[in-house]
């Protein structure tokens, strides 16, 4: 198999005030024609920064190359240092030989821009062509990467598209010039796992068709096992592990790579906690790993897996219990106006008539695409969005029947934790500040002598530090801000917690930890909660009962187990089924069909 790029002890630093971060630590790989290199590892490992450097889009300052080579095989049999080439002559290989997904497909397009306009000036750039011939291959792209009605997707704006069709365009514009090398970074995060599989099929089908080579950067390993022939883990900026991805799966060698594959929530197995990678190493002050126990995934898996009987006394228990919140024909309809005068012209139907029961303590899942009205679902149980019919009991109250000052009184039991922490939490505000302001607002306590102590004990409950009650939003992590509203959540020590999309977006380590902490923090003050998210995997872990929902009803509703093993509705299956499991089975035969 001939090479197209070799990475040489690559070295990029950032200069702080006070010291020096070597986020890419002398890290090499190489990656053949046709093939696709799968880079993962958590937030901060150094993945992201990896594919900048190979595109030289180091920002300087603060960020520098420092050592290495980027070598570029031409098909002429000519390498070409990367690292040492001219601005201007590097510009064309961005884009032409070398293209990029950015993670985040809203920031990477122009807000004031048509779609179709921003990949027609990619082409006319680097293809030297006439603007009606661009315009003809930007259609032809948008087809290719399967965006219904191209012709009227040509001319919409981006936040005129969803989240899976910015990023086909995304696709779209860095396949505009028939790249040697695409390079995807975190392509798929935060997209529904059906909107995430159909992305995957995309890519490797266009790899597929144009022999294209692939860099695919991500945090979850089970997308990895969907695409990559090689896997690079990276760890604080350094590579611990590499090898085809059947041996990383099969035999992994590094604790930090076990860690890994096993805080992934699992579709075959019930678990008590979820296995994260401090079980499996140990790291000194100096930077060394040492291996806590030689362990296999499986059976750290085993250590931790709920039986059958645990199962069903668990439903046995909730089934002869009264619910602690009672939903019933829950309606919530917006309208749609048009014209100058506003007029009526009939109303979207976010929930269209759903009722479900939740029972003290238990946990309810409630799992759909994006657009099914979960979220809309959550808010309305709360008022925070006014239902437009339907009843909604807690404890015995008619939610919507309650006057302003009665539902202030009940927002102190009833209380949610939204899916993005930093938009939800005050920029200017300390942390500590944050939850104190919670506990004045509701007259929690008499004095802030007593509510600042108060919220040292929360932090410590969400596993941070009394110094962080003088952090500010921007300085923790994005599991650690999670974490904050959590502690938020908590403070007028409600029984009842929304879950909104609450680790969607974390790396699968964090992830496990938020989901640890919160199946603790609800056996410790017997919470009950509602568990929104569009990942049946994570609902399943930590959901008593699933409800699936589709088009603002729900269409399915049974016990997790019941829902996974045999799922009544084609809609629940197609969900599961496109979840990336990441199995020997999966893997083999993907393989089987590359080589085909």
């Amino acid at each position: 198999m001939a090479t197209l790029l070799e990475v040489k002890n690559l070295v990029t630093q950032f200069q702080s005030e006070n010291y020096i971060t070597k986020a890419v630590n002398d890290v090499s790989f190489t990656l053949d024609r046709g093939k696709t290199l799968g880079i993962v590892g958590e937030s901060g490992s150094g993945k992201s920064v990896t594919s900048l450097s190979v595109m030289r889009l180091i920002p300087d300052p603060p960020g520098k190359i420092t050592g290495g080579q980027v070598l570029f095989h031409e098909e002429n049999g000519d390498i070409t240092d990367l690292l040492k080439l001219p601005e201007e002559k590097m510009r064309s290989y961005r884009g032409n030989k070398i293209s990029m997904i950015f993670q985040e497909p809203m920031t990477s397009l122009n807000p004031v821009f048509r779609c179709g306009d921003q990949i027609i000036e990619a082409i006319m750039l680097h293809q030297k062509v006439s603007k009606d011939e661009a315009r003809a291959r930007t259609l032809h792209l948008l087809k290719e990467v399967q965006l219904p009605r191209p012709e009227t997707m040509i001319d919409q704006y981006p936040h005129q598209l969803s989240g899976g069709q910015k990023q086909r365009v995304m696709i779209a514009m860095a396949m505009s010039c028939n790249p040697d090398l695409m390079i995807a970074d975190e392509p798929t995060t935060a997209l529904d796992v059906t909107v995430q599989a159909t992305i995957l099929d995309l890519m490797r089908g266009l790899q597929k068709t144009h022999n294209m080579s692939m860099m695919f950067i991500t945090h979850d390993l089970g997308v990895v096992a969907e695409i990559a022939d090689d896997v690079a883990v990276m760890y604080k900026g350094r590579i611990v592990e590499y090898g085809n991805v059947q041996q990383i799966y099969e035999n992994p060698q590094h604790p930090y790579t076990k860690g890994l594959l096993a805080c992934r929530p699992r579709l075959d197995k019930k678990l008590r906690i979820l296995p994260t990678v401090r079980d499996f190493m140990d790291e000194q002050p100096d930077g060394t790993i040492t291996e806590r126990a030689h362990i296999s995934v499986e059976d750290k898996i085993h250590e931790v897996e709920i039986t059958p009987q645990e199962i069903n006394a668990r439903n046995k228990q909730f089934a002869t219990e009264a619910p602690i919140l009672s939903v019933k024909d829950l309606q919530v309809y917006f309208p749609i106006r048009t014209g100058l005068f506003s007029s009526l012209k009939g109303y979207v139907k976010a929930v269209d008539g759903i009722s479900f029961d939740v029972k003290t303590g238990e946990t309810l899942g409630l799992v759909g695409e994006s657009g099914c009205g979960k979220t809309t679902t959550g808010r309305a149980i709360l008022r925070l969005v006014e239902p437009t019919g339907g009843t909604v009991m807690f404890e015995g109250q008619d939610v919507r029947a309650l006057g302003n000052h009665d539902l202030k009184v009940l927002r102190k039991d009833f209380q949610i934790i939204f899916q993005d922490p930093y938009s939800s939490l005050n920029p200017r505000l300390s942390v500590g500040s944050a939850i104190m302001e919670v506990l004045k607002v509701h007259n929690v306590l008499s004095n802030d002598k007593e509510r600042k102590e108060y919220v040292h004990y929360l932090l410590d409950k969400v596993n941070l530090l009394p110094h962080h009650f003088n952090n500010y939003p921007h300085e923790f992590s994005g599991g650690q801000r999670q974490r904050i509203c959590i502690a938020r959540a908590l403070a007028l020590k409600p029984k009842f917690l929304i879950c909104d999309e609450s680790v969607s977006a974390l790396d699968v380590s964090v992830q496990a930890q938020v989901l640890n902490l919160l199946v603790g923090l609800r056996d410790e003050f017997k919470l009950t909660y509602i568990f929104i998210s569009h990942d049946l995997s994570v609902v399943k872990f930590i959901s008593d009962r699933i409800a699936v929902m589709n088009a603002g009803k729900i269409v399915e509703l049974a016990t997790s187990n019941e829902i996974y093993a045999s799922p009544k509705e084609e809609y629940t299956r197609n969900l599961i089924n496109a979840i990336p499991k990441g199995t020997m089975e999966d893997i083999l035969r993907r393989r089987k069909e590359k080589a085909m």
